[in-house]
Protein backbone atom coordinates (compact mmCIF):
# COMPACT_ATOMS: atom_id res chain seq x y z
CA UNK A 1 0.00 0.00 0.00
CA UNK A 2 1.40 3.47 -0.96
CA UNK A 3 1.69 6.64 0.93
CA UNK A 4 -0.97 8.12 0.19
CA UNK A 5 -3.39 5.44 0.13
CA UNK A 6 -2.70 4.86 4.06
CA UNK A 7 -3.08 8.46 4.96
CA UNK A 8 -6.84 8.72 2.66
CA UNK A 9 -7.44 5.33 4.24
CA UNK A 10 -7.24 6.42 7.70
CA UNK A 11 -9.20 9.86 6.81
CA UNK A 12 -5.88 11.68 7.06
CA UNK A 13 -6.16 13.25 3.65
CA UNK A 14 -9.48 14.47 1.58
CA UNK A 15 -10.06 12.81 -1.40
CA UNK A 16 -9.27 15.82 -3.29
CA UNK A 17 -6.00 16.18 -1.56
CA UNK A 18 -5.19 13.01 -2.49
CA UNK A 19 -6.02 13.34 -6.17
CA UNK A 20 -3.39 16.25 -5.67
CA UNK A 21 -0.37 13.94 -4.64
CA UNK A 22 -1.22 11.81 -6.91
CA UNK A 23 -0.72 13.74 -10.07
CA UNK A 24 2.07 15.53 -8.49
CA UNK A 25 5.75 14.37 -10.05
CA UNK A 26 8.34 12.67 -8.36
CA UNK A 27 10.97 13.79 -7.33
CA UNK A 28 14.28 12.12 -7.93
CA UNK A 29 16.25 10.58 -5.61
CA UNK A 30 19.05 12.24 -3.37
CA UNK A 31 21.95 11.15 -5.54
CA UNK A 32 20.03 12.96 -8.28
CA UNK A 33 19.34 16.08 -6.03
CA UNK A 34 23.20 16.31 -5.34
CA UNK A 35 24.09 16.95 -9.29
CA UNK A 36 24.47 20.70 -10.15
CA UNK A 37 22.15 22.60 -11.86
CA UNK A 38 24.76 24.50 -13.36
CA UNK A 39 26.24 21.51 -15.78
CA UNK A 40 23.31 21.65 -17.87
CA UNK A 41 25.11 24.69 -19.06
CA UNK A 42 28.65 23.96 -18.94
CA UNK A 43 29.30 22.38 -22.75
CA UNK A 44 32.88 22.14 -24.76
CA UNK A 45 33.21 25.46 -26.53
CA UNK A 46 34.91 22.39 -28.83
CA UNK A 47 32.48 20.25 -29.34
CA UNK A 48 28.85 21.63 -27.70
CA UNK A 49 27.09 17.92 -28.06
CA UNK A 50 29.09 17.21 -24.92
CA UNK A 51 27.03 18.08 -22.14
CA UNK A 52 26.90 17.42 -18.97
CA UNK A 53 24.23 17.17 -16.65
CA UNK A 54 21.98 14.60 -15.78
CA UNK A 55 18.95 15.88 -17.72
CA UNK A 56 19.03 15.84 -21.98
CA UNK A 57 18.97 18.55 -23.74
CA UNK A 58 15.81 18.48 -25.94
CA UNK A 59 16.30 20.04 -29.39
CA UNK A 60 14.08 21.34 -31.29
CA UNK A 61 13.61 20.89 -35.23
CA UNK A 62 17.12 19.98 -35.91
CA UNK A 63 18.18 20.12 -39.38
CA UNK A 64 19.15 16.52 -40.88
CA UNK A 65 22.68 16.21 -41.65
CA UNK A 66 23.97 18.39 -38.56
CA UNK A 67 23.85 15.32 -36.49
CA UNK A 68 27.45 14.49 -35.79
CA UNK A 69 28.88 17.96 -37.21
CA UNK A 70 30.30 20.22 -34.34
CA UNK A 71 29.10 23.33 -33.04
CA UNK A 72 31.36 26.32 -31.98
CA UNK A 73 30.63 28.88 -29.57
CA UNK A 74 29.83 31.97 -30.60
CA UNK A 75 28.39 34.03 -27.46
CA UNK A 76 27.81 33.46 -23.99
CA UNK A 77 25.89 35.01 -21.54
CA UNK A 78 26.69 33.72 -18.04
CA UNK A 79 23.87 34.76 -16.06
CA UNK A 80 21.49 32.58 -17.70
CA UNK A 81 22.36 29.62 -14.94
CA UNK A 82 20.72 32.39 -12.44
CA UNK A 83 17.83 33.22 -14.63
CA UNK A 84 17.29 29.31 -14.73
CA UNK A 85 17.56 28.67 -11.11
CA UNK A 86 14.76 31.82 -10.77
CA UNK A 87 12.62 30.40 -13.39
CA UNK A 88 12.45 27.05 -11.42
CA UNK A 89 12.13 28.86 -8.32
CA UNK A 90 9.14 31.11 -9.30
CA UNK A 91 7.46 28.17 -10.83
CA UNK A 92 7.79 26.10 -7.50
CA UNK A 93 6.58 29.16 -5.41
CA UNK A 94 3.21 29.34 -7.51
CA UNK A 95 2.76 26.12 -7.20
CA UNK A 96 2.86 26.03 -3.71
CA UNK A 97 0.53 29.14 -3.64
CA UNK A 98 -2.15 27.43 -6.06
CA UNK A 99 -2.37 24.54 -4.10
CA UNK A 100 -2.78 26.00 -0.83
CA UNK A 101 -6.11 27.99 -2.48
CA UNK A 102 -8.33 24.41 -1.71
CA UNK A 103 -7.69 24.03 1.86
CA UNK A 104 -8.61 27.78 2.14
CA UNK A 105 -11.74 27.35 0.83
CA UNK A 106 -12.27 24.22 3.33
CA UNK A 107 -11.36 26.49 6.10
CA UNK A 108 -13.24 29.34 5.01
CA UNK A 109 -16.64 27.01 5.15
CA UNK A 110 -15.94 25.36 8.30
CA UNK A 111 -15.46 29.06 9.67
CA UNK A 112 -11.36 28.76 10.45
CA UNK A 113 -10.56 31.52 8.00
CA UNK A 114 -12.01 35.04 7.79
CA UNK A 115 -13.01 36.39 3.89
CA UNK A 116 -10.37 38.82 3.84
CA UNK A 117 -7.89 35.85 4.44
CA UNK A 118 -9.34 34.12 1.97
CA UNK A 119 -9.28 37.17 -0.38
CA UNK A 120 -5.87 37.95 0.40
CA UNK A 121 -4.71 33.93 -0.41
CA UNK A 122 -6.41 34.58 -3.71
CA UNK A 123 -5.13 38.11 -4.70
CA UNK A 124 -1.15 36.31 -4.01
CA UNK A 125 -2.24 33.38 -6.01
CA UNK A 126 -3.21 35.45 -8.71
CA UNK A 127 -0.08 38.01 -8.43
CA UNK A 128 1.86 34.73 -8.51
CA UNK A 129 0.38 33.73 -11.72
CA UNK A 130 0.66 36.50 -13.45
CA UNK A 131 4.09 37.00 -12.71
CA UNK A 132 5.21 33.80 -13.80
CA UNK A 133 3.40 34.03 -17.02
CA UNK A 134 5.26 37.34 -17.73
CA UNK A 135 8.79 35.92 -16.24
CA UNK A 136 8.22 32.97 -18.51
CA UNK A 137 7.45 34.76 -21.70
CA UNK A 138 11.12 36.67 -21.42
CA UNK A 139 12.94 34.02 -20.15
CA UNK A 140 11.96 31.84 -22.49
CA UNK A 141 13.37 34.23 -25.11
CA UNK A 142 16.59 35.08 -23.56
CA UNK A 143 19.33 33.99 -25.21
CA UNK A 144 21.83 31.83 -22.95
CA UNK A 145 24.50 30.61 -25.68
CA UNK A 146 25.07 31.10 -29.29
CA UNK A 147 26.30 27.97 -31.49
CA UNK A 148 27.15 28.13 -35.14
CA UNK A 149 28.35 24.89 -37.10
CA UNK A 150 31.13 24.20 -39.27
CA UNK A 151 30.05 25.20 -42.08
CA UNK A 152 28.14 28.79 -40.83
CA UNK A 153 24.71 27.36 -42.11
CA UNK A 154 23.24 26.67 -38.92
CA UNK A 155 22.33 28.83 -35.96
CA UNK A 156 21.86 27.05 -32.59
CA UNK A 157 20.20 29.26 -29.72
CA UNK A 158 19.98 27.60 -25.95
CA UNK A 159 17.84 28.83 -24.33
CA UNK A 160 15.20 28.44 -21.02
CA UNK A 161 11.97 26.14 -21.29
CA UNK A 162 8.46 27.39 -18.98
CA UNK A 163 10.04 24.85 -15.96
CA UNK A 164 13.85 26.29 -16.90
CA UNK A 165 15.39 23.97 -18.19
CA UNK A 166 17.97 24.18 -21.19
CA UNK A 167 16.31 23.82 -24.68
CA UNK A 168 17.86 24.14 -28.57
CA UNK A 169 16.51 25.75 -31.43
CA UNK A 170 17.93 25.27 -34.95
CA UNK A 171 17.76 28.32 -37.49
CA UNK A 172 19.03 28.48 -41.00
CA UNK A 173 21.96 31.44 -41.12
CA UNK A 174 20.53 32.54 -44.55
CA UNK A 175 17.00 32.87 -42.60
CA UNK A 176 18.51 35.31 -39.78
CA UNK A 177 18.31 39.34 -40.12
CA UNK A 178 21.58 40.80 -39.82
CA UNK A 179 21.53 43.34 -36.98
CA UNK A 180 22.13 46.44 -39.17
CA UNK A 181 19.31 46.04 -40.99
CA UNK A 182 16.82 46.08 -37.88
CA UNK A 183 16.61 49.10 -35.88
CA UNK A 184 18.12 47.64 -32.63
CA UNK A 185 21.68 48.83 -31.70
CA UNK A 186 24.37 46.82 -30.05
CA UNK A 187 24.66 49.62 -27.68
CA UNK A 188 21.02 49.09 -25.92
CA UNK A 189 20.26 46.89 -23.42
CA UNK A 190 18.30 43.95 -25.98
CA UNK A 191 18.46 43.81 -29.41
CA UNK A 192 16.38 41.14 -31.23
CA UNK A 193 17.32 38.22 -33.28
CA UNK A 194 14.74 38.28 -35.48
CA UNK A 195 14.48 36.24 -38.97
CA UNK A 196 13.07 36.02 -42.45
CA UNK A 197 10.37 33.64 -41.81
CA UNK A 198 9.40 35.90 -38.41
CA UNK A 199 9.05 32.03 -37.06
CA UNK A 200 10.10 33.41 -33.19
CA UNK A 201 12.18 36.27 -31.61
CA UNK A 202 14.56 36.19 -29.35
CA UNK A 203 16.72 38.64 -27.31
CA UNK A 204 20.19 39.27 -27.15
CA UNK A 205 22.69 41.12 -24.55
CA UNK A 206 25.54 42.60 -25.98
CA UNK A 207 26.16 44.64 -22.89
CA UNK A 208 26.16 41.85 -20.36
CA UNK A 209 26.95 38.87 -22.78
CA UNK A 210 30.27 37.57 -24.26
CA UNK A 211 31.02 37.39 -27.69
CA UNK A 212 33.64 34.21 -27.97
CA UNK A 213 33.97 34.20 -31.23
CA UNK A 214 33.70 37.31 -33.23
CA UNK A 215 34.31 36.59 -36.46
CA UNK A 216 31.59 33.60 -36.79
CA UNK A 217 29.15 35.95 -34.84
CA UNK A 218 30.00 38.73 -37.91
CA UNK A 219 28.93 35.58 -40.33
CA UNK A 220 25.70 35.59 -39.03
CA UNK A 221 24.80 38.81 -37.94
CA UNK A 222 27.02 41.28 -40.15
CA UNK A 223 29.49 43.79 -38.58
CA UNK A 224 28.20 45.33 -35.46
CA UNK A 225 27.44 49.16 -35.22
CA UNK A 226 29.45 50.35 -32.20
CA UNK A 227 28.58 54.22 -32.60
CA UNK A 228 26.89 55.54 -29.81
Amino acid sequence: MGTVEFFERNGLLSPFQAVLLRAAPRWPGPTVWGRPLYRLWYCSGQDSRRCVGSRSVTSKERPPGTETEKFHMVYRLDAIRAFGYLSQLKVAQTALTVVALPPGFYWYSQGLMSLNSLCLAGGIAGFALTMLCWMSYFLRRLVGILYVNESGTVLRVAHLTFWGWRQDTYYPVADVIPLAETQDRPQELFVRIQQYSGKQTFYLTLRYGRILDRERFTQVFGVLDTRS
